[in-house]
């Protein structure tokens, strides 16, 4: 077996999900793609709108309610054309962000970050001036002369990168969680696992005796070209969430995470003890197979780049063998990567004495 994980295997361009399920065809919806399971080293393949079949009375779902924001604007550097990708606020009032070329295209390519004091021009006369760099890519920056939300939201559009076909508008990067915050923020780049879902699966997952656990954690601008681990997120898990998770915890049912911001902002509201307590702030946690998890026994997630950091928090979840297999059999059946791509259950193996159930169980 190939080893796969951090440059053990390559995605085939085409592999890429260039525009949503919903228009790829007549009455699709969003829920029309589909949903590799990964029981240990043991793998099934199913359509998504099985996933409520697939789970059981008593699971618990965690799930990020951070809207998405229409992050990216162009501004112009002297004369030449650049696009801003606004990521994530700070309580100083600074933003890092990320600068990037436009390719021709209608998408960007990576540009050389700074130099410090470099100055933006964005549309409508703010400005906005690099200050500090984050990593060679990300520079806080302060912008004056205007309101960075009132920006994104009259000049903004959605972040998005060369594999897709063309821009979308706003609401096909929200997902059916997604809750407006009280303060305009939001994450740079839609929160993808749960993009499948519907209020249909929604409904029926809860009619099943599935729980929801919402929590929220604002996701920055992903390193799609260098791959760099994540970098200090706002996040929060409210008191309700957490004695939901705890109870499921205490019980027989599993906690399993939407997406690999919901494993961050759950584990970070973890003790060493496994217990989760409301919390809310920064979080610089990177979950790696040497820290493991605390609370989470499975994740739902897209699939992944093989140099994205995020294979490291899979692993740590499932172990490396799983991920091996998973992704073997995802590139063997042909499942599309990406935001408007196929999705990935993670899943304990089953209890040998335990009842099975498969995707015809009523």
């Amino acid at each position: 077996m190939p080893a796969f994980g951090r440059r053990g295997y390559r995605v085939p361009e085409e592999l890429s999900a260039r525009v949503p399920a919903e228009q790829r065809g007549p009455g699709l919806d969003r829920d029309a793609v589909r949903l590799l399971v990964s029981r240990g080293t043991e793998v099934s393949h199913h359509s998504f709108a099985e996933l409520p079949r697939l789970l059981r009375a008593g699971d618990l779902l965690v799930v990020n309610t951070s809207p998405t924001l229409a992050a990216a604007v162009d501004g112009r550097i002297g004369h030449t054309r650049v696009v801003v990708h606004f990521s994530t606020r700070g309580d100083d009032g600074r933003w890092t962000v990320e600068l990037r070329d436009p390719d021709g295209r209608g998408t960007t390519r990576a540009r050389a970050g700074g130099p410090a004091g470099t100055e933006v021009r964005l549309p409508g006369g703010p400005r906005l001036v690099l200050e500090e760099a984050v990593s060679e890519r990300l520079w806080w920056a302060r912008v004056s002369g205007g309101e960075v939300f009132g920006l994104l939201r009259e000049h903004g559009r959605p972040v998005r990168y060369s594999y897709t076909e063309r821009d979308q508008p706003l609401s096909v990067y929200q997902t059916v969680f997604a809750l407006p915050s009280s303060d305009g923020a939001g994450s740079a780049e839609m929160p993808s696992a749960a993009r499948p879902f519907t209020g249909r699966t929604v409904a029926e997952l809860v009619s099943r005796g599935v729980g929801f656990a919402p929590v929220r954690l604002h996701a920055g601008v992903a390193s799609v070209e260098a791959h760099e681990p994540p970098y200090p997120e706002w996040f929060a898990v409210p008191e309700t969430s957490a004695r939901l998770i705890n109870a499921v915890r205490a019980g027989d049912g599993r906690v399993l995470a939407v997406g690999t911001t919901s494993v961050r902002a759950v584990e970070s509201a973890a003790g060493a003890d496994g217990v989760v307590r409301a919390r809310a702030g920064w979080t610089d946690l990177v979950v790696t197979p040497g820290r493991g998890v605390r609370v989470v026994d499975g994740l739902l997630t897209g699939l992944h780049e093989p140099e994205a950091s995020h294979l490291l928090m899979l692993e740590a979840v499932a172990g490396r063998a799983a991920i091996d297999r998973g992704y073997e059999e995802a590139l063997r059946g042909r499942y599309l990567w990406h935001e408007f791509g196929d999705v990935h259950l993670l899943l304990p193996p089953e209890d040998p004495h335990a009842e099975h159930c498969f995707s015809n169980c009523s």
